[in-house]
């Protein structure tokens, strides 16, 4: 009976460490991204302006436009057609290499209002478009929306969830698509992550995706990736969420699990916001059978292989600063996950991640509950030149060389690993914790600085065991 109860748990706690797919039936099916084709000779400028341009509408431009040709934003809010479920579509290959070029100094002067539709902006089967200098706010889905595409480009743009949002928002996603870039780009209050790169298709010669200088805040995840695969996430933000960062492996899309990505030189602090409990969006549904998500992680591998975690500063995160958890939720009898068309076998283990040079707790000045947790499942994960600040409780379980072995050299086996059942039940109770109690389980408050790179935490709860969403919140600096 025992066994059956910590596996209901556990199967329930999984859900928890999980993104709902963002109402995916309302999205163009996965198909194939193809390859960029040659780029047409010659190409044209056009302008839309509220007052005096040709065009009056950011889609009438769109429409009008041939590969290749670039379409430059007067400043302005922009509300589209009200017939469309979409604000903005950018569809087929006779779009390719569109640029859509709005304020790129300062993209809050031109807004599209997506006034509860489905998307800001979509691209859809049109490689290497460029969306630079925009704000997108009050869609229901997402902001920016990339699917079944080969190279995209999203620089200085901003996401906005807030009040209009649906229950499964995402500010920047990419989804189905290969290569591609995110730079200098800012995505907030929404209800699911702030940015999302999803069932990246398998390749032979990967084309890498690049992320860098993003900054995610006060969102219920800052960064989501269910099935991704060849990402690098460098020089970024993610602050003030439920949680950080969370690679993961679900077979509600195709190519489980993620793999092969890079998450290096990144800031990942103070993720400790119950949303729950006062958000700038409305109240959260969760698609996990009404669990909540976890609160008070700073990054969390969920399954996944081959994953890199280096050189971040990783602080202030009241339940751990990084953990690792194997994929729970996924049959484990190598049965009811063949739909999804894993990608080897046994994709719910961890395997071969490498979690090194780390630093966590900001000097002594912001304690993470625990630096490390790793309930020991999988093979070759492994542990080196983490500066560890010793935590509250230091790491879960206790830090040995068992539990947390050192790495081998590139290129040689990594270590064995050492499954540790009471450590995996520790970190299954957090999350539960949250749906039995409405407060995040093994939370501890610590002191935090005041402010960090021009940002300020959360306000504090009155119990002080995680943060809150105020309407005196305000936006912090941009990362451009």
């Amino acid at each position: 009976m025992k066994t059956l109860i910590r596996t209901l748990v556990f199967a329930a706690t999984a859900a928890l460490m999980l993104p709902a797919l963002a109402s995916a039936a309302d999205y163009p099916l996965p198909a194939n991204p193809g390859k960029p084709s040659p780029r047409p000779g010659g190409s044209a400028t056009l302008t839309v302006c509220k007052k005096g341009g040709k065009y009056k509408t950011i889609q009438a431009a769109v429409t009008a436009a041939r590969s290749g040709d670039t379409i430059k934003i007067c400043d302005g809010t922009y509300q589209e057609a009200a017939t469309t479920t979409l604000a903005v579509q950018i569809e087929g290959a006779a779009k390719n290499r569109i640029k859509l070029i709005g304020n790129v100094k300062n993209p809050s002067k031109v807004v599209i209002d997506a006034a509860g539709k489905l998307d800001g902006i979509i691209i859809n089967a049109a490689n290497d478009v460029t969306l630079q200098g925009i704000t997108a706010k009050n869609y229901f889905g997402n902001g920016f929306f990339a699917v079944n595409v080969n190279g995209y480009v999203m620089d200085h743009l901003r996401a906005y969830g807030g009040a209009k949002t649906g229950d499964n928002s995402y500010g920047l996603y990419a989804f189905n698509s290969i290569g591609g870039t995110m730079t200098n780009d800012e995505a907030y209050y929404n209800t699911d992550a702030g940015f999302y790169i999803g069932q990246t298709p398998v390749q032979v010669k990967p084309k890498r995706s690049i992320i860098k200088n993003i900054s995610a805040w006060g969102n219920v995840l800052g960064w989501s990736g269910t099935n991704m695969r060849y990402v690098t996430i460098t020089k970024s933000r993610f602050f003030n969420n439920g949680t950080g960062v969370v690679p993961n492996a679900l077979t509600s899309e195709l190519y489980p699990p993620e793999e092969d990505n890079v998450i290096s030189d990144n800031d990942i602090y103070w993720n400790n916001y119950n949303y729950y409990r006062g958000s700038a969006f409305p109240k959260v549904t969760p698609g996990t059978g009404g669990i909540p998500y976890p609160v008070g992680i700073g990054l969390l591998l969920f399954g996944g292989r081959r994953q890199v975690v280096s050189n971040n500063r990783v602080f202030g995160n009241w339940g751990a600063g990084i953990g690792l958890v194997e994929q729970l939720t996924m049959s484990h009898s190598g049965t009811g996950y063949d739909h999804s068309q894993p990608v080897g076998d046994q994709p719910w283990k961890l395997k071969d991640n490498r979690i090194t040079g780390n630093i966590m707790g900001n000097g002594g000045k912001d304690l993470n509950a625990r630096d490390l947790a790793y309930d020991g499942s999988g093979s070759g994960n492994c542990f080196s030149d983490n500066k560890l600040s010793g935590g509250v409780v230091a790491t879960t379980p206790a830090f040995t060389p068992t539990a947390f072995p050192a790495c081998n050299p590139v290129g040689q086996p990594g270590p064995v690993n050492v499954f540790n059942g009471p450590a995996q039940d520790e970190a299954v109770n957090w999350a539960l914790a949250l749906a039995i109690s409405g407060a995040p389980g093994g939370t501890i408050a610590r002191a935090i600085s005041p402010t960090y790179g021009g940002t300020s935490q959360f306000p504090t709860a009155p119990d002080g065991v995680w943060t809150l969403w105020t309407s005196k919140v305000k936006t912090p600096k941009a990362p451009w």
